[in-house]
C-alpha cells in the first residue's frame, strides 16, 4: 500500500490535485466499506501526499451519501497525519463574500442521517470536540491565503445541514441570527472522524454564495455556484500548494492524542472483532494482556 503524509479532501469544484509528482493511484479499502473514490498519491515539495475526491470523480454522491467513516478511515490507513479540507460554502454575512475563502474554527451539526463515529455497538468513546478544528493547521491555511492574495477570513462559525436541498429563507435567517459565518453540507461529519483517528483537521471554506437570506439574493441556483467555484478552483489550488509546502512536520497540538482518555469501556469486554477492527485507532491504548493474539 502506498504511504502519505498529508491527505487532501477535495469538494466541489476540486476533484484532483494538480502539481503532483509521481503520480499513482490506489483503492483503499476499510472495515467501513470504500471510500468515494481511488486515493491519488503523489509527491509536492517533497511532501507525500494522499487527495480524495469527496463526491467522488464526476460528482455524483450526495453529501447524504459519502460514506465519511471510510473516507477518514482510508486516509488512517494510509498514514496521513494531517488532512487539509476544501470545501463550497454559501455565506451567512455580508463581510464573506462569494469568491472570498473562510477558515472556520467551530461548526454546528444540523444533520440527522450520517454516521459521525467509528464507535459502537460495543465500545464506547467520547473525544472532546470544543475546538473541532486543528489550531495549527488552521494557521497555515490561513498564512497560505494571505500570501496567494486571496481574500480570507480566520475563525467563525460553519453550520452543517443535511441537504442536499438548499435552506429556506427561514432556516438561513435563523442561522445567521446564531451569528454562523458560512453552511455547507460535508465538513462537520469529516471533523469528528479525524478528530477520533486522531488526525489534525482543518478546512478551507470556499464562499460560492450568500444563500437565500440576502436581499441581492433571492435564490441559490446550481449556476451561479459553478461560476464562482469556476474562478475560486485556481485560487484553492495556489492556497493549498502554499499550505503543502508550510505545513509543520510535526505538531504540538492535542490532534494526535485525542483518545487518550476517551474510551470508557473496559478493554477487556471489547469484543475481540472490534478490537481487530479499530485497533488502528486505539491500539496503542490497549493493554497488551487485552489486545487481539494473533495467530
Amino acid at each position: 500500500m502506498f504511504r502519505a503524509e498529508i491527505g487532501i479532501i477535495g469538494g466541489s469544484g476540486l476533484y484532483h490535485m494538480p502539481g503532483l509528482t509521481n503520480v499513482h493511484e490506489d483503492q483503499v479499502s476499510t472495515p467501513f466499506g470504500d471510500p468515494s473514490d481511488w486515493l491519488t498519491f503523489g509527491e509536492l515539495h517533497g511532501r507525500k501526499v494522499a487527495f480524495l475526491a469527496r463526491h467522488g470523480r464526476g460528482h455524483f454522491l450526495l453529501p447524504s451519501d459519502i460514506n465519511y467513516r471510510a473516507n477518514i478511515y482510508a486516509m488512517k490507513q494510509v498514514g496521513v497525519c494531517a488532512i487539509l479540507s476544501i470545501s463550497a460554502v454559501g455565506s451567512l454575512k455580508e463581510e464573506h463574500k462569494p469568491g472570498n475563502f473562510v477558515v472556520p474554527d467551530q461548526f454546528i451539526d444540523r444533520t440527522y442521517a450520517r454516521r459521525s463515529t467509528f464507535f459502537g455497538p460495543d465500545v464506547a468513546a467520547h473525544v472532546s470536540m470544543a475546538d473541532p478544528v486543528c489550531c495549527e493547521i488552521g494557521n497555515v491555511l490561513q498564512t497560505a491565503c494571505e500570501n496567494s492574495g486571496v481574500t480570507v477570513a480566520r475563525g467563525g462559525t460553519y453550520v452543517c445541514m443535511e441537504g442536499p436541498q438548499f435552506s429556506t429563507r427561514a432556516e438561513s435567517n435563523l442561522y445567521r441570527s446564531w451569528g454562523a459565518d458560512v453552511i455547507g453540507m460535508t465538513n462537520l461529519q469529516e471533523a469528528k472522524l479525524a478528530r477520533e483517528a486522531e488526525i489534525c483537521y482543518g478546512t478551507l471554506a470556499m464562499v460560492t454564495d450568500y444563500d437565500c437570506w440576502h436581499p441581492g439574493h433571492d435564490s441559490v441556483t446550481t449556476d451561479q455556484i459553478v461560476a464562482v467555484l469556476n474562478q475560486n478552483s485556481a485560487a484553492a489550488q495556489k492556497v493549498l500548494d502554499l499550505a503543502i509546502a508550510n505545513l509543520p512536520g510535526k505538531r504540538s497540538c492535542h490532534c494526535q492524542s485525542a483518545l487518550k482518555d476517551a474510551i470508557i469501556t473496559r478493554h477487556s469486554v471489547i469484543s475481540l472483532a472490534t478490537k481487530q477492527k479499530l485497533r488502528l485507532l486505539f491500539d496503542k491504548y490497549i493493554q497488551p494482556s487485552d489486545k487481539p493474539q494473533s495467530k
